[in-house]
Formats: C-alpha cells, sequence, structure tokens
C-alpha cells in the first residue's frame, strides 16, 4: 500500500527523521493560513498524489507569498496530475503539501527495502540525489552504492560509515546519517513497510542532512497487523476495479491492451499473457480467481473483467486443481446472464471437473467459443481482438 507524502513525513517525525516544516492544505485558504503558520519568505507547494516525477510536470512549485501560496494550491486542486509513474490518466489532486524553503547545497539518494535474492534489507545511496534512480543506475551505476544488512547481525558503524564516505559527508554529519539510517531500519521493521525512499536527502547550507520527500510503501499482508497504517489508505488515488476486486477476494490488474484475461493462479496469468503478446495482442487486464473460488467470485470476476471499455475479447485460462472447472463454468453463464454480456468469450478448461464444465457451457450462448488448448485459446483471443494472430 501507498502513502501520500504528508503522512509519510509524519512518520518520518515519528520516528525522528528530520524533515522541513509543512502542513497539509485542501484549499486555497488553508494554503494561505499554512503558509502564515509556517512563517519564512517561500514555500513548496507539491501536490499529493501517489506518484513521483511531480516537479517535472507543474506538480511542485514555489510560491513567494503566502496569497501566491493560495493561488498556486486553487490551480493544482482539483485537476488530475500524470507522471511517468501515472499512466495516461494520471492521478487527482485533493490536497497538497505547503513546506517551508531551505537553501539546499547537495542533494542525496537513500532508501530501504528488501532483496529478496540475499533474502537481507538493502540501503542504496547515490549522489545524484533528486533524479530518476533507474536513469543514474543505468546510464551511471557507479554513483549507486548499496549495503546489506544481516538480520541478526542489524545495521553496523562501519555500514553507515561505508555510504557517508560514498556521499562525502563529514564530521557531525556522519552521526546524521547513522541515526537517520537507524531510524530508518526502526521504522520500516516495527511498520512491516516494503520500501523507505528519500529522494532527496539534501544537505542544508547550515550542513544539516533532511529528508526532502518521503516514499513509503508497505506490505499489503501485515496491514492487519497495523491498524493505523490502514486508516492511511487513499483510494481515490488506486484503480477502482483493483479495488472492487480485493472486495471479493481476487487479484486483478489493469494494463494496456483488449484482451480480458480470467486465470487462476500467478504462474498461470503470466504464462497466459506471454503467449497473448507472442501472438501479436495485448492483454486488458488479468484477474486471478485464486483457489477456493466460488460461483459468486467468478460472476463478479467477469464482469469486473468486461467493465473496461478497451476490452474486445475475454480470454478464460483455468487449470483446474483445488479449483473446480464447473464452478468457473456456471460463474460465466451467471455473469453473461446478469450483465448481458455479448464479447465473444474463449474458453480453455483443463483439471478438475473439466469434461463438466465443457458440457455447462457446450451450446449455450454463440459468444462462447471452446478452446482445444492454450495456444489455440491465444489465437482465437489475438484474432477476435484484431491482432496479428
Amino acid at each position: 500500500m501507498n502513502i501520500h507524502e504528508f503522512q509519510a513525513k509524519q512518520l518520518f517525525r515519528d520516528f525522528q527523521i528530520p524533515v522541513p516544516d509543512s502542513i497539509v492544505a485542501d484549499s486555497a485558504a488553508s494554503a494561505i493560513s499554512a503558509a502564515q503558520k509556517l512563517a519564512g519568505s517561500s514555500w513548496a507547494i507539491k501536490a499529493q498524489v501517489h506518484a513521483g516525477g511531480r516537479g517535472k510536470v507543474g506538480g511542485v512549485k514555489i510560491a513567494n507569498s503566502a496569497a501566491e501560496a493560495g493561488t498556486l494550491t486553487e490551480q493544482m486542486l482539483g485537476q488530475r496530475l500524470v507522471t511517468k509513474q501515472t499512466g495516461a490518466q494520471g492521478l487527482p489532486i485533493n490536497s497538497v503539501l505547503v513546506e517551508k524553503t531551505d537553501t539546499i547545497k547537495r542533494e542525496f539518494y537513500l532508501s530501504l527495502l528488501i532483496d529478496r535474492h540475499s533474502e537481507k534489507l538493502c540501503f542504496v545511496a547515490s549522489v545524484a540525489g533528486g533524479m530518476d534512480i533507474e536513469a543514474v543506475a543505468a546510464e551511471s551505476p557507479e554513483k549507486i552504492i548499496s549495503i546489506m544488512v544481516h538480520p541478526a547481525a542489524g545495521l553496523q558503524a562501519y555500514q553507515c560509515r561505508q555510504i557517508a564516505f560514498a556521499l562525502d559527508l563529514q564530521g557531525e554529519q556522519l552521526k546524521a546519517l547513522f541515526q537517520i539510517m537507524a531510524n530508518m531500519l526502526q521504522l520500516f521493521a516495527e511498520k512491516d513497510a516494503s520500501q523507505i525512499e528519500i529522494n532527496p536527502l539534501v544537505e542544508t547550507d547550515a550542513g544539516a542532512l533532511v529528508a526532502l520527500d518521503a516514499k513509503i510503501n508497505f506490505d499489503d499482508n501485515a496491514l492487519a497487523l497495523h491498524r493505523d497504517i490502514g486508516g492511511l489508505q487513499d483510494t481515490s488515488q488506486e484503480d477502482a476495479k483493483e479495488n472492487k476486486a480485493k472486495q471479493f477476494d481476487l487479484s486483478y490488474i489493469t494494463l494496456d491492451g483488449n484482451i480480458g484475461c480470467m486465470v487462476n493462479g500467478a504462474g498461470l496469468a503470466m504464462a497466459t499473457m506471454d503467449l497473448v503478446k507472442l501472438k501479436g495482442g495485448e492483454p486488458a487486464n488479468f484477474l486471478d480467481v485464486g483457489g477456493g473460488t466460488t460461483i459468486k467470485k467468478v460472476t463478479e470476476a467477469f464482469k469486473l473483467i468486461v467493465s473496461d471499455s478497451n476490452v474486445k475479447v475475454v480470454l478464460v485460462n483455468i487449470f483446474g486443481g483445488i479449483v473446480q472447472c464447473d464452478v468457473i463454468a456456471q460463474g460465466i453463464l451467471t455473469a453473461l446472464e446478469q450483465a448481458h454480456i455479448e464479447l465473444p468469450v474463449i474458453v480453455r478448461l483443463e483439471g478438475t471437473h473439466a469434461e463438466e464444465g465443457r458440457a455447462l457451457l457446450h451450446d449455450v450462448a454463440a459468444n462462447i467459443i471452446a478452446a482445444e488448448d492454450l495456444d489455440h485459446a491465444a489465437e482465437q483471443a489475438v484474432a477476435l481482438a484484431g491482432g496479428q494472430a
């Protein structure tokens, strides 16, 4: 789960990670009031959306008076911000962060995440702060340093020194960096985060280290243990179909093509989409009905898939183990009846109760097309969607 910058910075404050003074605002009047309370001579007005790259597309602007803070806030609120992380539709700006500015001497990158290969936590740092870290990794990998934190040994002082020396930090800055890294680690562990990113971590003219931006992602599977974190969720920043799928304990992902895909199991989903693309098509989404599914869940899953106006054909690929193919078939038929779906539906059923499932679908509706195997199913789906089968 993602949260907003202003929420992440409050968590930073709770864990003694230094951040600039700031106040969240949801109107021009509250932005003016925030600027006056913060004092100073200029403020950053930062759109609060669940995406990076805001500064490059007008999502971060500088106000040189309280009145200008109100004007910029009014211009941002109600708009949709499109960055390279949001997709073409962008994300709605419902609030802004009014933040007191400071003089910046240098910018760094610092993050903490899980390295699944080594099964350890990993700090990543770079002197190239404020930039797209993926681009830095691709173009200037020598500017990135990473250290692994052993879960039993914890963060060691020499590891902090390695990063501090790489960032050319001196004297008291060494202690400050050590404290920031230790506090990030504590926040990460106590709140079950999956990533904490500070980009940029800045050195002010006074030599202090301050988190100018803050991004935290949390492990969805641990949210039940953290009601305070779950309460920070902003569904206006999330895909509505993906949220609806979660209500039925379904896994749904929106994509950019025109072939809707209903499968059981993440591995089969990957294989199905790979084959669709190999045949020249593009998946519009995929929905994993999971293991112990029911007729109601399959019905809702099917309705969700076809609610995407880009979907021209539906490909159902089920390999029944725990899942029973006749349950899938009954769910499809219920959805067709309730939602009056006329789109072509390619169905490939194998495994538990596959023959019963095929019998239920046989000659019931003209738009249901049985497939001999997955290869055949993908070819037909791509052809009916207008691809290159």
